[in-house]
């Protein structure tokens, strides 16, 4: 059996996939909550210029490779196993499109922080922090548990 298709290559690229997405999350759940720390520093003060590195750091050193990662690992696991014919991956892909969707919007946000341009109170960000938990745990069970 080659190596490209041995089980041990399944095993670390699905290894791959698992720390892509905790990275992934990581730092989906932290960006909102520097946003709302950020929504109260006063606009052109130096806590709101350390926000600013802060975000853009997280988002472009951890988050986004993070993201590729996980969707680069993912398709090559689905490619693997032809998970895509399982209705419990379809509902899975779905949700993953949904925290890419999540992200993007933070990226949007983090644009507007840096511009000094936000528009949103802290509370929305505390609302938003919670969306990519309860799209996380509707994936993890989708994945282990099967339903469907």
């Amino acid at each position: 059996m080659g190596v490209l298709h041995s089980q041990g290559f399944y095993l670390w690229i699905k290894a791959l996939h698992i720390i892509s997405m905790v990275a992934w999350m990581a730092g989906m759940l932290y960006l909102p909550r520097l946003f709302v720390y950020h929504c109260e520093a006063a606009p052109g003060s130096a806590e709101s210029e350390r926000f600013k590195v802060m975000e853009k750091r997280l988002l472009r050193v951890i988050t986004n490779p993070a993201m590729v990662a996980t969707w680069i690992f993912g398709i090559t696991l689905v490619v693997m196993t032809r998970a895509d014919q399982q209705h419990w991956f379809q509902l899975k892909f779905l949700l993953v499109l949904a925290m890419s969707a999540v992200h993007g919007l933070y990226s949007r946000w983090r644009r507007d922080f840096a511009k000094d341009a936000n528009r949103h109170p802290a509370s929305f960000y505390r609302l938003w922090n919670e969306v990519p938990t309860v799209l996380l745990i509707a994936i993890v069970i989708l994945v282990v548990v099967k339903p469907f």
